[in-house]
């Protein structure tokens, strides 16, 4: 049987959120290590800033046949994949940290890696292969946050399940796109 946790009266929860109010949402109750969750959060908005980038590469560069679906797709996942970096953002605000946005080093602290891709199939490829980094990662900082932080734990859980569909799509347009489809883009003149 799960061992419960005693329930503060009134007055002991009032006296508590008058201490340390420069902390805004961070009560005593707070158990994580802030300081390394707003770490692996900040890593986390690296990667899905990377994200980002690459997605809006590929959206701009796919060339082909089956390339306008597919520039749509990405162009989408690049929206999306903002929106990530968002929540992580005001997350991080959230729990009195700064996000780092900083150019220097981003792909450092990313998980996943900026690869431009040369033909519709790499770029693909390379976008799934993120994909399944960033659920990896999601999963494991889901299993790190446990109950100690439950709302980060949400706002990951919600991220995770985008990031799921993401790659999903992106396995489906490998399979439905015929190899000879993924040709080398050509460079305007």
């Amino acid at each position: 049987m799960p061992k419960h946790h005693p329930l503060s009266d009134t007055k002991t929860l009032r006296a508590q959120a008058r201490k340390h109010i420069d902390q805004g949402s961070v009560t005593a109750g707070y158990s994580a290590d802030r300081a390394k969750v707003l770490q692996l959060l900040n890593d986390a908005l690296a990667t899905e800033l990377v994200c980002v980038l690459r997605y809006r590469r590929h959206h701009f560069m796919a060339r082909g046949i089956h390339s306008q679906s597919v520039a749509q797709e990405f162009l989408e996942h690049s929206n999306e994949e903002q929106a990530h970096a968002d929540m992580l953002a005001e997350r991080i605000v959230q729990l009195g940290g700064a996000p780092d946005f900083a150019p220097d080093g981003l792909t450092a602290r990313s998980h996943a890696e900026y690869v431009e891709g040369k033909t519709l199939a790499s770029m693909v490829r390379e976008n799934l292969v993120a994909e399944r980094i960033a659920i990896d990662s999601y999963r494991e900082l889901i299993i790190y946050l446990g109950e100690n932080d439950p709302t980060t734990r949400r706002c990951v859980e919600t991220i995770l399940a985008v990031e799921e569909e993401h790659a999903d799509e992106l396995a489906d347009l490998l399979v439905t796109i015929p190899d000879k489809a993924f040709a080398e883009p050509k460079a305007r003149k």
